[in-house]
């Protein structure tokens, strides 16, 4: 393979990755939005630590209806 088409396939990777990258970002955005949105939480009562902990929470939950199955 040429130099030129290496580092077309490269540009091509790249260009991929920030796509996935960009539709992740969004995903996780639409989550935590429904979730404050579904638990009436107020965007200005939240704290670092008050998000970490509603976090662990909510993936301590997952994970047990995960094994309930």
């Amino acid at each position: 393979m040429s130099q030129s088409n290496l580092e077309k396939q490269e540009a091509k990777l790249k260009q991929l990755n920030k796509k996935i990258k960009e539709e992740k970002y969004k995903i996780e955005q639409r989550l935590g939005k429904q979730i404050i949105s579904q638990a009436n939480l107020k965007y200005t009562n939240l704290s670092n630590d008050q998000i970490k902990l509603l976090a662990k929470q909510f993936s301590e939950f997952l994970k047990e209806k995960t094994v309930d199955h």
